[in-house]
């Protein structure tokens, strides 16, 4: 597997100069007569209180926490130390959609040769295909994930006797009556600026953007699963039934506040921002599972969401390894990852950590049994080594659609996406089918 996904990396690392063959060891280590020191760059907050809780009860095996930004960023400094061959930690937190690109360009262990495979069952089947990339190897061990949810302002559906929406059918005519009733009201946006969001309602209706066989990789994103969901939010920007401007926006955060924002299309990460942007609000909003395409047949996506992988310069991937299972499975650390860190645990089994709901929807106590099923009901999706690509074709693509209004911008957007992002693949010297 490895093999075949180092086809073209170094093209595809060419912005950040990075070749695929510096990968000497000369990560930290400890010598032979004291402990093993591992250093771990996160950014989930208060990682280094989680590691302390190891620390202390491993003294052979230490863990220092440096925090690091998130996303792009993280890699590309990863990237810079694995090419220099020496800066680059023992473990990465790594999110999923990120994977590829790092196991393209060789900088993670595979784990598969440490055992990572019998952790297997302690994942859903969608978090594992994230780590795994749909083979054999293992790549990371997954850590929280962003099982999509719907949030809305229940006080105002209960004025208009609506309750929540279980398909996206109900959602669209919801959508209708909310506006019809009040035209400064919308049940959602379309947000041009979010394509994890979009990739998540894309994973949910059963598309998966990239595929790998044998050596080459694939390019579905103007699928008919992806064009349903182009179709559908088109179709309601079109009417007007919701609004057409990016979420995250000084403008969204005043709609969620004086309530003409009525639901968000979402995550289970969702409590957090509604409480630090619409704090006002607390008590009037409830959480849903996200709208299903067929409610006899529930599936969901992810919005987020990130695991821990061991870095091809570690000396120590054994030790790592040891670290890394404690994480994402022992009781003690999922407890800490969850109320310490104030993450989603991957782990299915992570429920006993989380008996309290959110403090923003205080009320509700089946929060996180609705968590837990949303996470069961996500459906496999495969990433691909250029998600940048295509996540920046989004955004200028689907900007455009949006505030055009024009379904058939939308359709246009997909194909603009799906032609960008095989184009690069094919530029940067990968095989492709």
């Amino acid at each position: 597997m490895r093999t075949s996904l180092r086809v073209g990396a170094v093209a595809l690392a060419a912005a950040l100069a990075l070749t695929t063959a510096a990968c000497s060891s000369s990560g930290s280590g400890g010598d032979s007569s004291g402990p093993v020191k591992l250093t771990y760059w996160a950014w989930a907050p208060n990682m280094d209180k989680v590691a302390a809780i190891w620390n202390k009860s491993h003294p052979d095996i230490q863990i220092t926490v440096n925090k690091q930004d998130g996303g792009d960023a993280a890699v590309t400094k990863l990237l810079t130390a694995i090419k220099a061959g020496s800066g680059a930690p023992d473990i990465m937190q790594a999110e999923y959609q990120k994977i590829p690109t790092l196991v393209s360009a060789d900088a993670l262990v595979d784990l598969k040769d440490q055992g990572a495979g019998d952790l297997k069952k302690e994942f859903t089947d969608g978090t594992w295909n994230a780590v795994t990339l749909g083979g054999d190897s293992v790549y990371a061990v997954p850590q929280d994930s962003g099982p999509m949810m719907f949030y809305y302002r229940k006080d105002i559906f209960d004025q208009y006797g609506l309750s929540a929406p279980k398909t996206w059918d109900e959602y669209a005519q919801d959508a209708r009556t909310i506006h019809q009733a009040d035209p400064t009201k919308f049940l959602g946006t379309f947000s041009s600026g979010d394509p994890g969001w979009f990739a998540g309602l894309s994973q949910q209706a059963g598309a998966s953007w990239w595929g790998i066989d044998g050596k080459a990789w694939s390019v579905d994103i103007d699928s008919a699963a992806t064009k349903k969901v182009a179709d559908f939010w088109g179709g309601l920007v079109h009417e007007g039934v919701i609004d057409n401007n990016p979420m995250y926006t000084p403008a969204w955060n005043t709609a969620l506040n004086d309530g003409t924002q009525v639901g968000w299309v979402s995550s289970v990460w969702g409590p957090g921002v509604l409480e630090g942007n619409a704090a006002d609000t607390k008590g009037k909003w409830a959480a849903a599972p996200l709208p299903n395409w067929d409610a006899s047949k529930p599936s969901n996506g992810n919005w987020g969401g990130s695991s821990t992988a061991v870095t091809a310069q570690s000396k120590h991937p054994k030790q790592a390894m040891e670290f890394i299972t404690w994480l994402n499975t022992d009781p003690e650390a999922v407890k800490a990852l969850a109320q310490v860190a104030n993450i989603y645990p991957a782990d299915v089994n992570s429920s006993a950590a989380l008996s309290t709901p959110p403090a923003f929807f205080a009320d509700q106590a089946d929060f996180w049994s609705i968590a837990a099923q949303s996470s069961k009901d996500v459906s496999a999706f495969t990433y691909g080594p250029n998600v940048n690509v295509a996540y920046s074709a989004y955004t200028d693509a689907f900007a455009k659609a949006a505030e055009s209004k024009d379904p058939a911008q939308f359709d246009a957007a997909l194909n603009t996406m799906q032609s960008t992002t095989k184009n690069d693949l094919v530029k940067s010297g990968f095989t492709v089918k």
